[in-house]
C-alpha cells in the first residue's frame, strides 16, 4: 500500500518555487507561535485573570469564522500569490502595532484585543490562500507529497515556536514583537519572489456575492467524499481532544510539572512531524480511504491508552502515536479535498475545510471541559476516546466511496466545476 518514491518523483524538494512556499510557511507559522507566547503572558501578567486567555482565543477565531468564506471567494477570484502576500504583511502590521502598545507602556488589553481582531482577519485570508496556493505550484501529480512535507514543515514551527517565543520573551516582549513583525515580513516577501506564472483566476462575476461566498458549502455538501472526509475529521477531534485537558495530567496525574507538561505538549507534533516526513518520502498507493479510517480508529486507541496511563513514558508515546496517527489522516482528507476540487473552487472549499477544523479545536477544548466537570479527567478522555471509535464506525456505513477510495489520483476524474 506504501511504497518508496522514485528519485524523479522526490522532485518537489528541488522546485524553486514550492520551497519558497515551505520557507514562507515555516516562518510565519513561528511568527505565530512565538507572537501567541508572548501575547498570553504579557496579557496575563497585566491582568492577573484566567478569563483574559479565552479572550485571546476569541479575538482572533471570531473575525477568522467570519471572513473565512468572502476569503474563500477571493482566493478563487484574484491571485492567490497576492492575497498570501498580503495577508502576511497585514499579521506584520500587526507585530508593531503590539511592538507600539508595548513601547507606550499601556497596561489596558483592550488595545491588545484590537490588534488580535486584525490579526485574525488576516489569518482568516491566509488559510484559503496558502491551500490553494499550494496545488497551483506543484500540479497535482505531485500534490501528495507536497501536502506531506507542507504538514511537517508546520509541524517543526509548532514544535519550536512556543519554546522560541518562551526564550525570546527574556529579552522583553518589545523585542519579541519586533522580531515577529520581522518573520511575517520575510515570509511575505518569500512569497512574492516566487516567479513562476501561475494559471489565471476563474470569471465568477456572474454570480452574486451571495452565491460564490456559499457555493464552497454547497460543493462539500454534494460531495460524499468531501463531505466524509471534513467531517469524519470534525468529529474525532471533536471528541478526542485530549490535549485540552494536558495541564492537568502533568499536575495531577502523572505528576510531573510544567517541564513535563512542556514535553507531553510537544509529543504530539513530535510523532506528526516524523510520520509527514515518512510519508513525504514514500508514496501511498492504494486503499486510502480505508487507511484513512484505520488511522482515525488508531487515534481513539492511543486516545484511550493515554487516558488510563499513569506512566509518563506510556503517555509520552500514546501521544506521539496520536499525533503520527492524526498526520496520516490530515494526509489523506487533504489529498482527497485538493485533488476532488476543481482549481476555480479550491479557495472556498479550501475556506470550508477551515472553518470545519477551527470548530473542531475549539468546541473539541469545550467538549472536554464540560466532559471532565461531569465524568472526571480520566473518564473525559477515556470517553472521548471511545466515541472516536464509534465515529469511525459510523462514518464507514454513512460514506462508503470515501471508505472505498483506492488511489489518491482517482478521486480527480470525480470532480466538476459548477456553473
Amino acid at each position: 500500500m506504501i511504497r518508496s518514491l522514485t528519485p524523479e518523483a522526490d522532485s518537489v524538494l528541488r522546485d524553486r518555487a514550492f520551497v519558497q512556499l515551505l520557507t514562507g510557511r515555516i516562518t510565519a507559522t513561528l511568527a505565530t507561535q512565538i507572537q501567541s507566547v508572548v501575547v498570553g503572558w504579557q496579557l496575563y501578567d497585566m491582568t492577573r485573570d484566567p478569563l483574559t486567555l479565552g479572550w485571546v482565543g476569541l479575538a482572533q477565531f471570531l473575525p477568522m469564522a467570519l471572513l473565512v468564506l468572502p476569503a474563500g471567494d477571493a482566493a478563487d477570484r484574484l491571485p492567490r500569490r497576492l492575497i498570501l502576500t498580503a495577508s502576511w504583511l497585514v499579521q506584520a502590521i500587526a507585530g508593531l502595532l503590539f511592538l507600539a502598545l508595548t513601547l507606550s507602556g499601556s497596561q489596558s488589553p483592550v488595545g491588545f484585543f484590537g490588534v488580535l481582531v486584525l490579526f485574525g482577519m488576516a489569518r482568516a485570508f491566509a488559510g484559503p490562500g496558502m491551500q490553494s496556493l499550494l496545488p497551483q505550484i506543484v500540479g497535482e501529480a505531485r500534490l501528495p507529497k507536497a501536502i506531506a512535507w507542507n504538514s511537517s514543515a508546520f509541524q517543526v514551527a509548532v514544535i519550536g515556536g512556543p519554546a522560541l517565543g518562551g526564550a525570546v520573551y527574556l529579552l522583553g516582549p518589545a523585542f519579541a514583537y519586533l522580531l515577529c513583525a520581522l518573520l511575517f515580513a520575510s515570509a511575505a516577501v518569500s512569497i512574492a519572489m516566487i516567479r513562476r506564472r501561475l494559471p489565471a483566476r476563474a470569471d465568477t462575476t456572474r454570480q452574486s456575492a451571495f452565491a460564490r461566498f456559499t457555493a464552497g458549502i454547497v460543493y462539500v455538501r454534494t460531495r460524499p467524499i468531501i463531505l466524509g472526509a471534513i467531517s469524519l475529521d470534525l468529529f474525532a477531534v471533536l471528541l478526542g481532544g485530549a490535549t485540552a485537558l494536558l495541564p492537568v495530567y502533568a499536575h495531577e496525574i502523572l505528576h510531573v510539572g510544567p517541564a513535563g507538561l512542556g514535553l507531553l505538549r510537544s509529543a504530539v507534533a513530535i510523532g506528526a512531524f516524523a510520520m509527514g516526513v515518512y510519508l513525504g518520502r514514500n508514496a501511498l498507493e492504494r486503499r486510502a480511504g480505508a487507511i484513512m479510517f484505520a488511522a482515525v480508529a488508531i487515534f481513539g486507541f492511543a486516545t484511550i491508552v493515554f487516558g488510563l496511563s499513569s506512566s509518563f513514558v506510556l503517555s509520552f508515546f500514546a501521544l506521539m502515536i496520536m499525533g503520527a496517527a492524526d498526520m496520516i489522516s490530515v494526509f489523506v482528507r487533504s489529498s482527497l479535498i485538493q485533488l476532488a476540487t476543481p482549481d476555480a473552487m479550491r479557495g472556498r472549499v479550501n475556506a470550508v475545510n477551515m472553518l470545519f477544523i477551527g470548530a473542531s479545536n475549539e468546541l473539541g477544548e469545550f467538549e472536554s471541559g464540560v466532559t471532565a466537570a461531569l465524568f472526571g479527567t480520566v473518564g473525559a478522555v477515556v470517553i472521548g476516546g471511545a466515541g472516536t471509535l464509534a465515529v469511525v464506525g459510523i462514518w464507514m456505513a454513512l460514506f462508503p466511496a470515501l471508505r472505498r477510495v483506492d488511489r489518491l489520483s482517482d478521486v480527480a476524474t470525480t470532480r466538476t466545476t459548477p456553473d
